[in-house]
């Protein structure tokens, strides 16, 4: 999972460096899009809440579980989203049970949607996604999936304003994390640089000579 690090004001850029994914629990992400104060408080809820569980029954709730409670704190908000103050996230986790990471959407009135292959959400979404059907294949390696996403939000800044892209002057990279059945892993700042400094050397070589293909198997 990936976001990018923008917050907007109407036209004006009110946050560079705001983050957007989070560690729901041990084995699974949440990212947020829509009402930034919100959702930031939606999501400390969220992991207060399957904190609190894990304690209580000594074991963690199941991945449907956590979908469906991130559903009902959705629902709660519905009189707030009527009134233009919206929270969209995106849930996934590694399931514990069947062995496998899985995807979940959702909507302002709570609805919850499990996603197939890949997702995205917020304004640049469509953009993001249509890298996605480009870039993504089944059985991806850690790397090549980082650098997935990472494409994906470099594609959806390019075209949209309340996305914000990777920027190497003021190293702000996106953030990225990465859950498998050994847990949660946020991906550090220096391989993301690597990462970023390869995409754009490709562009640029493109630009200089054509439309360049992307390293390794991602073509």
């Amino acid at each position: 999972m990936a976001g990018d690090r923008r917050a907007t004001m109407g036209s004006m850029i009110a946050h560079r460096e705001i983050e957007k994914v989070f560690p729901a629990d041990e084995f699974s992400a949440v990212g947020i899009a829509g009402t930034a104060g919100l959702a930031v408080e939606l999501v400390r809820l969220f992991q207060l809440e399957l904190e609190h569980y894990e304690k209580i029954e000594g074991a963690l709730l199941s991945l449907d579980g956590k979908a469906n409670r991130l559903s009902m704190m959705i629902r709660q908000n519905l009189p707030m989203a009527m009134q233009g103050l919206a929270v969209v996230p995106l849930f996934a986790g590694y399931d514990l049970d069947r062995g496998q990471g899985r995807i979940f959407s959702y909507d302002v009135t709570g609805g919850r949607y499990e996603e197939r292959d890949h997702h995205s959400v917020g304004s640049g979404s469509v953009f993001a996604r249509g890298a996605l059907k480009k870039l993504w294949r089944a059985g991806l390696e850690r790397d090549a999936a980082v650098r997935v996403a990472v494409e994906s939000l470099y594609d959806a800044a390019d075209d949209d304003s309340a996305t914000g892209g990777p920027d190497p002057v003021r190293r702000i990279w996106p953030v990225v994390a990465v859950v498998t059945a050994a847990g949660y892993e946020r991906v550090p700042a220096d391989e993301l640089e690597a990462v970023v400094e390869q995409i754009v050397a490709e562009r640029r070589a493109g630009e200089a000579g054509g439309r360049a293909v992307p390293g390794g198997d991602l073509a």
